[in-house]
């Protein structure tokens, strides 16, 4: 889904349970400072939370809080989610409980 319309994802609230990532763009150097072709740096599976939704309601009304809050580093499935480019970012839409982990530093 592209969102030409939007010139900033701030602009961008999440609904329910769901949470905005961006992929962590990997490493094209080595740590011996080799670069490497675009082709052969591989997707990774870590992302930065931008934006979570006030959570689901369950059968009493009640909110369900989320599990991962802006600025969190997640681990996020290889396929599926929302995908979403505001401008030339590209950006991804998950539910709370398809995010797989969050990486404490």
């Amino acid at each position: 889904m592209s969102l030409s319309f939007l010139r900033n994802v701030k602009n961008l609230a999440p609904l329910l349970d769901r949470v905005l990532v961006q992929r962590i763009k990997p490493e094209a150097k080595t740590a011996s400072g080799i670069f490497l072709p675009e082709s052969s740096v591989k997707e990774q599976n870590e992302a930065k939370v931008l934006a979570v939704g006030p959570g689901a309601v369950d059968r009493n009304g009640q909110r369900i809080p989320m599990g991962v809050a802006a600025g969190d580093r997640v681990l996020i499935p290889q396929f599926g989610g929302s995908p979403v480019k505001v401008g030339e970012e590209e950006y991804t839409l998950f539910r709370d409980s398809e995010i797989l982990a969050k990486i404490n530093e």
